[in-house]
């Protein structure tokens, strides 16, 4: 895929860029003295379409060359064009990276760095340490969860900046999608010939192309309601920097539109599937869940299974072509099939796994609904829907928003009726897509449970009742601790605790069958592990 400032190297069997004139001039600028600024010495890092010279605090990227059929990079001003587009594609989401596209001028063997008439452009970036890069931090153990708040908030609102594309531009059609998706297939089959996963290949490509056909109309329909725009469209933990405690993205795809133009579900799905890859599903789900109760987007989940396989044969298919190199060591190409090998595990396995159930919360408010709900989507690789944003959502306000700016006010008995209803709506959804649901509210009334146990029974799901529980006092104490704090969307203050107490209609025996009480009352969240093993059992059914 793609190169960074400061992981490339060039594989050996791919021939380097076309004419002397380039050699000389990378060669030429490996000299410390040719740049405007302090640096005790250059470094140049390689890969198949360009080169990156590391000096002092700067890195300058320059396109080598050549014509890789998929990019055209032979003529200078195609390069300059494509320099440009990569410093206003990088800039939106790392600008204090990317700062600018530079001409050399002069000649191949004395270049002058911002010198016209130009021999050559540059793309001029600020250096980061290659150990933030979070692909760095993963193989380390240093990935944190408040790394993946950054960057789902950060990739929300991103994402929800962006323009449309219009729909006959052609541009994340279907027909687009399942071209680009086939492509990858293909030479991942033409890269596994002859090897011993030739025929499971044969059968996951026969299996994406039966997605495909069941979501095909749903993908015509996310073009039509705007979900195709132009993202990063490369957005694995290689291309994401930790820089000043948050995330930073970079790298984007600046030499294929149709590779950028993509559904915003495909681009999250890439970071997912890295995450799932690196046995970090408690990330993967902390982050796509983050990122869908930021942008509501709740309607693209049933679409991640297909954006999931697809991204996971891209990385497979990196793979296989790195083991089949006629230099690599007998080491390095059986961990190129190794790692071949896993990310087509994970590709079938993704298409394969259907396991809906429907997991309620209940309980009062401060007795730890949302922190218990936090730990289980990451525990069980859940998607979450929680009422307090939802509601929001309904009446056009952020999560974080204070309702008392709304007309007529949002928790009167119509608005939580269409809350619930909202909910209904997105678990069915979710369920029907074979996803583990989780829905996030008080649910304080029998009718309300009931509702969502029947739709758990009509789409033959496991059901359960997540009963939280803590003391009268702790329950205060929250309550005003996250008033203060205005971190959070609920805001039920002690006033409403105290009606809430009132009005709770206890859980019916009937309902003990299928409830599991987590008593919540130690900081973050707590619980004896016989509950969550209660719990697994009865969403394996038994």
């Amino acid at each position: 895929m793609k190169d960074s400032i400061n992981q490339a190297k060039r594989p050996p069997d791919i021939p380097q860029a076309d004419g002397d004139v380039q050699g000389r001039l990378i060669t030429a600028l490996l000299d410390p003295r040719r740049y405007p600024h302090p640096a005790k010495r250059v470094q140049v890092m390689e890969t198949h379409i360009s080169w990156v010279l590391l000096a002092g605090r700067y890195a300058y990227k320059i396109k080598k060359s050549v014509d890789l059929g998929f990019l055209d990079f032979t003529d200078l001003s195609s390069r300059r064009h494509y320099c440009e587009e990569e410093l206003r594609l990088n800039r939106r989401l790392a600008p204090q990276l990317y700062l600018g596209v530079i001409p050399l001028g002069g000649t191949a063997e004395m270049p002058e760095i911002g010198a016209e008439p130009a021999i050559e452009y540059a793309v001029k970036m600020r250096r980061f340490a290659a150990s933030q890069q979070l692909d760095r931090l993963a193989e380390h153990g240093k990935i944190l969860p408040e790394h993946m708040d950054s960057l789902a908030a950060k990739i929300a609102h991103f994402h929800n900046g962006l323009s449309s594309a219009e729909p006959a531009a052609g541009l994340g059609s279907a027909t687009a999608t399942q071209a680009t998706v086939l492509q990858a297939f293909k030479q991942l089959q033409a890269g596994l010939a002859g090897t011993e996963n030739e025929a499971r290949m044969a059968g996951l490509r026969q299996a994406i192309e039966t997605e495909y056909d069941v979501r095909k109309e749903h993908l015509e329909r996310r073009l039509a309601e705007g979900f195709v725009r132009e993202c990063h469209g490369d957005l694995h933990l290689g291309n994401i920097a930790l820089i000043r405690g948050q995330s930073v993205p970079f790298d984007c795809i600046e030499f294929s539109p149709s590779l950028r133009w993509i559904d915003v579900m495909n681009e999250v799905a890439f970071t997912v599937m890295d995450l799932l890859h690196r046995q970090r599903s408690e990330l993967a789900y902390r982050f796509l869940n983050a990122y869908l109760e930021a942008t509501g987007d709740y309607g693209g989940v049933p679409l991640l299974p297909f954006y999931l396989t697809y991204r996971a044969a891209v990385r497979a298919m990196v793979s296989a072509i790195r083991a089949g190199q006629s230099n690599l060591s007998k080491r390095d190409k059986a961990a190129a099939l190794a790692s071949c090998s896993s990310f087509l595990d994970l590709a079938t396995a993704c298409l394969a796994q259907q396991r809906p159930a429907l997991i309620i919360t209940h309980g009062l408010p401060g007795s730890g609904k949302t922190t218990f709900s936090q730990a289980a989507l990451e525990r069980l690789q859940a998607i979450r829907i929680r009422s307090d944003v939802e509601r929001k959502r309904l009446f056009g306000l952020a999560a974080l928003a204070d309702s008392r700016s709304h007309t007529g006010g949002i928790y009167h008995a119509e608005a939580t009726a269409r809350t619930y209803a909202r909910l209904h709506d997105l678990a069915r959804a979710l369920l029907a897509a074979g996803f583990p649901v989780i829905v996030d509210a008080a649910f304080l009334k029998r009718e309300e449970r009931e509702h969502f146990r029947m739709l758990a029974d009509e789409l033959a799901a496991p059901f359960a009742i997540a009963s939280l529980k803590a003391s009268s006092e702790i329950m205060q104490s929250r309550i005003v601790k996250r008033q203060s704090e205005s971190n959070d969307a609920s805001e039920a203050d002690l006033g409403v605790l105290k009606l809430l107490q009132e009005k709770e209609e206890v859980l019916a025996p009937q309902e003990q069958a299928y409830t599991v009480e987590f008593v919540n009352e130690k900081e973050g969240f707590g619980s004896e592990d016989s509950a969550w093993k209660k719990l697994e059992r009865l969403l394996d059914g038994r």
